[in-house]
């Protein structure tokens, strides 16, 4: 069956053999009334209640298709395609009423509810059978409609939960993107206080090199000073010795004069 709903491929099947099931439903309950044979009429009604297990267990399936393309959609589509899922669940829990009817003329007391609720939760063996005599037709589409009323309302609230679940998120990137920019402008510090200690290195050794060539020049020099003092005092002490030459700019020590006296006659 075409509709003009947007789905996916897989969601579009779903949605189609459950329609092709309601049609094959609602063309057996018009086969049914043509049928006056009890034992006939019992076993057409187990035909389309295996159908309806078939279109519950479908439209469990489109529920759970429905909520992996969520994120895909727009909000305006899923909207849409919940209003058809709700629709398919009225439409299923119509047949059930009129299921209820035929075995209720059939004698049966006893008749399979089918409480689709939202669609996805397993129903237990007690929900799903009740006594017919107890519910009449509009108590089981009130009871459908507070179903589906309440499972709205899960929606909603788990619409509230996803939206403070993104709106943590966000403050969480926001609190990440910062700490990453100050992660970031450490990083540069760190980077630089290293360049200046290497700088700071190279200019220690520098200096250490021009410490060390001073004191190899004063060594030098303070020998130099040492050798001249040794000469000037050789030269003093022993004036004639002719190994040592005469320090340029220095005069010899002046001979010793001797003084001759002459004696008088």
């Amino acid at each position: 069956m075409a509709t003009d709903l947007p789905m996916g491929p897989q969601l579009e099947q779903i949605h189609g053999e459950i329609r092709d099931n309601f049609r094959a439903l609602a063309n057996g309950f018009q086969r049914l009334d043509k049928i006056k044979d009890s034992n006939r009429q019992s076993k057409q009604l187990e035909e389309l209640t295996g159908k309806m297990r078939e279109c519950k267990r479908l439209i469990k399936e489109f529920d759970r298709e429905l909520k992996d393309e969520e994120a895909k959609n727009t909000s305006e589509v899923n909207k849409q395609l919940n209003d058809e899922k709700q629709s398919m669940i009225k439409e299923l829990n119509s047949y059930v009423a009129l299921r209820k009817t035929y075995m209720n003329t059939l004698g049966n007391k006893r008749v399979e509810l089918f409480d689709m609720g939202a669609g996805v939760s397993e129903p237990t063996a007690d929900d799903n059978v009740q006594v017919a005599s107890s519910m009449s037709n509009q108590e089981l589409i009130n009871a459908g409609t507070k179903t589906m009323d309440e499972t709205d309302q899960a929606i909603v609230r788990t619409q509230k939960v996803v939206e403070q679940t993104i709106e943590v998120g966000t403050q969480t990137a926001g609190t990440l993107k910062g700490q990453t920019e100050q992660m970031g402008r450490i990083v540069n510090e760190l980077d630089t206080i290293n360049f200046s200690i290497k700088k700071a290195s190279q200019l220690v050794k520098e200096i250490g090199r021009q410490v060390a060539t001073d004191k190899c020049i004063m060594l030098f020099l303070l020998l130099i000073v040492f050798g001249v003092i040794a000469i000037i005092i050789v030269k003093i002490v022993n004036p004639n010795n002719k190994d040592i030459r005469d320090i340029p700019g220095l005069a010899p020590p002046a001979p010793t004069r001797r003084l001759l006296y002459l004696r008088d006659a």
